[in-house]
């Protein structure tokens, strides 16, 4: 979904981000219906004040209009604000000629980038997994976020093992089971892989059991538990933080409200001393990650198969060198979008 925001100066500001087409038209709908009403006239630089009319305003979005009691519409209020509010700021960083990054206070110029990888696949075995994070290193990337959770705890210990004697001790190496076990299967995993040197596990509980679950298995294990891709609302992630569940919060600026909230959520999270990373989407994540001392890793998907918008749509990608991707210089969010792209795909 790509957005754009025009003013009457000539300046424009555009944000592309989501990865799944199943809410696209329910997104744009309620961007076309009411928030281009409701923000036409305004002051652009005034962004706290445009995201909470967004946020706060009473739009009828079905289930009698109450939105909050619905997970599924909750997410298309947040992914509209989360379009707007980025387009915005890149806009902001136009109209007064600086990166975001730096727009947003500025606290390096480069941010370790990782790729997400290790994926399931039939006829993929260890040999071939092997191949991929061996890959991985070879292209200049710091580490992997490495999928475990779809086989029994006792073979993916065996993969994680396995790839660690592979890549050397110097290799990040995350792990992401995507809420996939019982808080006793996620501890026992951990124990496993605690002499591996593993720089966190995310959500390692399913969706129901996100706080005391966390807590559970946080309580049981050396390894930082990282959360928050399935939270949408910095409320939410203050009830993480609040409970003990977590040393990282992931969240998602394309999905849950935009760059205001997730820098509410970091500023918050660091007076916890919680970490802060950013659920895939480099073009935005670089920036925020870029901005706050408490941050970690930018993840990637390095293979066009898994994510050709990243390879297609941004003329040209920021540079990754020694594990690192390096900030644009560019104003706003750095990246310009490749019209050709932008109107072959257009619906």
């Amino acid at each position: 979904l790509v957005t754009r925001v025009h003013t009457d100066e000539g300046f424009m500001g555009e944000a592309f981000g989501g990865d799944e087409d199943m809410t696209q038209n329910e997104i744009v709908a309620l961007i076309r219906d009411h928030f281009i009403p409701m923000l036409i006239g305004q002051d652009p630089r005034m962004i706290e004040d445009l995201w909470s009319k967004m946020f706060f305003s009473k739009i009828d979005l079905g289930n009698r209009g109450l939105h909050q009691l619905d997970m599924r519409n909750r997410g298309i209020l947040t992914q509209a604000i989360a379009a707007v509010d980025n387009a915005l700021w890149d806009l902001l960083g136009k109209i007064y000629n600086v990166p975001l990054y730096k727009l947003l206070g500025g606290y390096r110029d480069r941010v370790p980038i990782i790729a997400i990888g290790g994926y399931y696949k039939a006829g993929k075995g260890q040999d071939q997994l092997n191949d991929e994070m061996l890959h991985y290193r070879e292209i200049g990337l710091a580490g992997v976020k490495f999928k475990v959770g779809k086989v029994s705890v006792k073979e993916d210990i065996a993969r994680v093992t396995r790839v660690r004697e592979v890549v050397g001790d110097d290799f990040v190496i995350t792990c992401d089971a995507n809420q996939a076990w019982t808080p006793q299967e996620a501890i026992q995993f951990c124990k496993g892989v605690e002499p591996l040197n593993i720089s966190w596990m995310e959500e390692p509980v399913r969706w129901y059991d996100q706080l005391d679950g966390l807590k559970m298995v946080r309580d049981h294990t050396s390894i930082p538990i990282n959360a928050g891709q399935g939270e949408i609302t910095s409320f939410g992630c203050r009830d993480l933080i609040t409970h003990g569940a977590v040393d990282i919060i992931n969240v998602d600026a394309t999905v849950m409200a935009g760059v205001t909230e997730w820098r509410r959520i970091a500023h918050m999270a660091g007076l916890f001393h919680v970490n802060m990373a950013h659920h895939e989407e480099p073009q935005v994540a670089l920036h925020l990650l870029a901005s706050v001392p408490n941050a970690l890793f930018v993840e990637i998907f390095p293979s066009y198969e898994r994510d050709p918008m990243w390879f297609d749509l941004p003329i040209e990608q920021p540079r990754i060198k020694d594990g690192y991707m390096e900030l644009p210089t560019g104003p706003g969010l750095g990246i310009q979008l490749n019209e050709e792209i932008i109107e072959r795909y257009r619906v």
